[in-house]
């Protein structure tokens, strides 16, 4: 099995798609039932974004292994609109979407490390880790 994936986003089925991924990478590393329901919800929340905000987009998916600890990296990157207000972004509750306004703040929540960089007019790059415990 490969330690690495790279899925192009642009419909609903890609999210589905990286989701799998996901597990299988997750799976492959050890990480347990539990957590690989974590790493795939939060696939899932960074692949919808691109989905509904950027159109289309990447996540790669990696197995790492240091020698010291084993994980998984994501990273999720689109060439879409930017987001204006990182901080704004990420309180729980706020939304541009109608929606409840929990994907990133609870992602980032969720997972070990999470980065958010983005450039209105130029895209944004979310880029998270989950380690094996």
């Amino acid at each position: 099995m490969a330690d690495e994936f790279h899925v192009p986003i642009e419909r609903e089925e890609d999210v589905v798609i990286a989701r799998q991924k996901g597990r299988e990478l997750a799976a492959a590393a050890g990480f347990s039932m539990t957590d690989r329901t974590i790493i795939a919800l939060a696939i899932s929340e960074m692949a919808r974004n691109i989905v509904s905000y950027a159109r289309r987009g990447e996540v790669m998916l990696r197995k790492l292994d240091d020698g010291a600890r084993v994980g998984i990296l994501i990273v999720a990157e689109d060439e879409g609109p930017g987001i204006a207000d990182i901080e704004l972004a990420m309180r729980d509750g706020y939304s541009t979407a109608k929606s409840l306004g929990v994907g990133l703040p609870g992602t980032k929540r969720i997972m070990d490390e999470f980065e958010l960089i983005s450039v209105v007019g130029k895209g944004t790059k979310v880029t998270m880790r989950r380690w094996l415990r």
